[in-house]
């Protein structure tokens, strides 16, 4: 074969013979070592493999045209991208092992972990969430005018996901320096591109997207480097982001357990003749930059890589559970506590107030923190908490998204990842369930995954007894409760709501805070109006007594209040939980263990909430000192009504009281 004849045109430009030869080795490693995983996988030695053999050529010209320390964010198929970026083969090998020296430990495997030692960020299962992820890399790099660019890869499939149009959209609306790759091979698992979209080229979606996209080869180095090449400079000339969709095809299964029987012969005997690498090496053959005794040098050359790293992988333990596994979920932090003083000047202000006071507080003293969220820019957010933030701190900083919570959560663990802090507002705590997996498997998981903390504060107004019916009223504190690396807050209080959210903010790890709606505008308190804040995972006692144990949060404290005021013979210790997560489990023993009787109130509905978890704990560790059975005093299990009436009967206010009675009389 020659470069005539050859199905695949390479034109070498400008690119000199060293960078030639150089992409021609960066093509070979990740092909024999995927050569090499395919025999360890039939050895039982390797669990799973997903393999791109055929596709090199995007991962290595991609990376190759990338600048160092610029980050990318690849997916199963792009070995090259590890490769190319001079990955130690023997701690991947341990990562495919599930060695403690892989990247996580043995807590993930393949390609799903990043490290910021050599600015990759890899992917999790579900095929969308990176997108964005890079979004807020490229926001960070646009907010501190690095001329930096993010290059992040999809497939073709993974284009269906409403995570690939939230982040392209974001994107082009925010002018992001990011180059999207969509590599098109073929197939999802078993399913043709014929059956997954209907445009001709996955690049012309770009127009509607408002930016410039690119149908290249993807099996063409040159054509891939240069193409990375152009649109780098076509950002940095004025930023903005770029689609480029890359041709290839998948001439494996999906994973190798799938096979490709589902794939015609003559599609994939079209396809091999396309052969990235050996195409390549003929050109560089016929262009007198390689020469047989080289090719031959270089396969030796990498053999012996491999060898050496594969012995020091398999001489690796294996991994064995030790108290990391619990210690690893949050980034370490000490929280330097500043509790208010008596000396402290202090402003009767609403819930409300507390809450701008606190976040207006937060962005002052940090100047690397991002506020995003719909309507939170000029319009000051539905509630007015961030009313006269732009004029104070700018819309760079304080940023009005499009409708899409899940990208915008994605772009607030990006801008982690570039060093920044970000507060992320629901603009009801009901909307979160458009981004529930940003949440649940990147934020929460990340830094246990791969030693990347998230420093993201989600901010949810929730509750009911406004009668704004099933979808702007609900109680969602319990979906995340059971989600381990998060932190929940959730103050009952002005001075607390200042005071936790200027903690959470602080918090380098994912910190969801709850803020209940009914509380806005309808209590108030003296707040100091200097800089304190308040402890995490530490309750509260809002009431002292003898008789019974009430432990709550949120408006439970009020309804506990309330009832208590009500029947003054009553005494009893209201224990305000202040944060679900991590709870503050001594302060609630503690309290049992004096009273005898407890009973755990809570708005949301009763199976499957908190206070099971609390009632629990209770029943468990203080069984020795209770005097009757723990109560849990909670919200109907249905969908929360519109109607006052039938609100007021769903809440579990009223029943609480008698519930009470009933327990303290036992």
């Amino acid at each position: 074969m020659n470069a005539v004849t050859s199905p695949i045109v390479f034109n070498r430009k400008e690119l000199d013979s060293s960078l030639l030869f150089k992409l021609y080795t960066h093509l070979l490693r990740p092909r024999m070592i995927e050569e090499k995983m395919l025999k360890l996988l039939r050895q039982g030695k390797v669990s799973k493999w997903f393999s791109g053999i055929g596709q090199e050529a995007i991962s290595v010209g991609a990376t190759m045209a990338m600048e160092r320390d610029e980050y990318i964010l690849p997916m199963h198929r792009n070995l090259g991208v590890f490769t190319s970026r001079q990955v130690p083969l023997e701690r991947l090998f341990c990562q495919f092992q599930g060695k403690l020296k892989g990247f996580t430990k043995g807590r993930d495997r393949s390609f799903h972990f990043g490290t910021n030692q050599y600015n990759i960020v890899g992917m999790i299962s579900h095929l969308g969430p990176q997108l964005a992820i890079a979004d807020g890399i490229a926001l960070g790099h646009l907010l501190n005018k690095s001329n930096k660019i993010t290059l992040v890869f999809t497939g073709e499939g993974g284009t269906s996901e409403g995570d690939f149009h939230e982040a392209l959209n974001v994107a082009a609306v925010w002018n992001l320096p990011v180059i999207f790759i969509i590599e098109n091979n073929g197939y999802g698992l078993s399913t043709p591109v014929s059956e997954q979209y209907k445009c001709a080229q996955l690049a012309d979606r770009g127009l509607g997207y408002g930016m410039q996209a690119k149908t290249i080869d993807g099996n063409n180095v040159l054509e891939v480097y240069e193409t990375i090449q152009w649109a780098k400079n076509t950002i940095k000339e004025k930023p903005q982001p770029i689609l480029i969709e890359a041709m290839t095809f998948r001439m494996r299964g999906h994973e190798e357990a799938s096979g490709t029987k589902y794939v015609p012969k003559d599609l994939m005997d079209y396809w091999a003749e396309r052969d990235p690498l050996k195409l390549y090496e003929q050109f560089l053959l016929d262009e007198g930059i390689l020469s047989e005794a080289e090719i031959e040098k270089s396969h030796q050359q990498i053999t012996r890589e491999i060898i050496t790293a594969l012995e020091i992988a398999n001489n690796e333990p294996d991994v064995e559970a030790s108290e990391a596994e619990e210690k690893d979920l949050y980034k370490s932090y000490a929280q330097n506590i500043v509790a208010p003083t008596t000396t402290n000047h202090k402003k009767n202000i609403r819930f409300i107030d507390a809450i701008s006071d606190g976040l207006k507080t937060a962005m002052q003293q940090h100047d690397k923190l991002i506020i995003m969220g719909q309507d939170v820019a000029e319009y000051g957010g539905v509630f007015k908490i961030t009313d006269g933030f732009v004029n104070e701190f700018g819309k760079a900083r304080v940023r009005n998204t499009p409708l899409c919570e899940s990208a915008i959560l994605g772009t607030a663990l990006g801008l982690s990842i570039n060093g920044y802090k970000s507060v992320v507002e629901m603009q009801f705590s009901d909307f979160v369930t458009c981004g529930f997996n940003q949440i649940v498997n990147n934020l929460a998981k990340v830094h246990y995954r791969w030693g990347q903390h998230a420093d993201v504060v989600v901010r949810m107004p929730t509750g009911g007894g406004v009668a704004a019916g099933p979808f702007h009223s609900q109680s969602t504190e319990a979906w995340f409760f059971n989600v381990p690396g998060l932190k929940i807050v959730y103050p009952a209080t002005p001075e607390d709501a200042k005071g936790l959210l200027l903690a959470a903010v602080e918090d380098p790890n994912p910190v969801m805070y709850f803020e209940h709606k009914a509380l806005y505008r309808s209590i108030n308190a003296d707040v100091p109006t200097q800089y304190y804040n308040t402890e995490i995972g530490k309750a509260r006692l809002a009431k002292q007594g003898s008789e019974v144990s009430i432990i709550t949060y949120g408006m439970g404290v009020y309804w506990a209040l309330y009832v208590l005021d009500k029947n003054p013979d009553i005494e009893a210790d209201v224990i305000d939980l202040r944060t679900l997560l991590p709870l503050d489990k001594e302060s609630i023993y503690n309290s049992v263990k004096k009273t005898g009787k407890a009973i755990v109130l809570h708005e949301a509905s009763l199976t499957g909430g908190i206070g099971a978890e609390v009632a629990a704990l209770i029943a468990q560790t203080c069984f020795e000192y209770l005097d009757a059975p723990v109560i849990r005093s909670a919200a109907l299990d249905t969908p929360i009504p519109f109607a006052p009436n039938l609100e007021n009967h769903f809440l579990p206010q009223v029943r609480f009281e008698q519930q009470l009675l009933d327990l303290v009389a036992y």
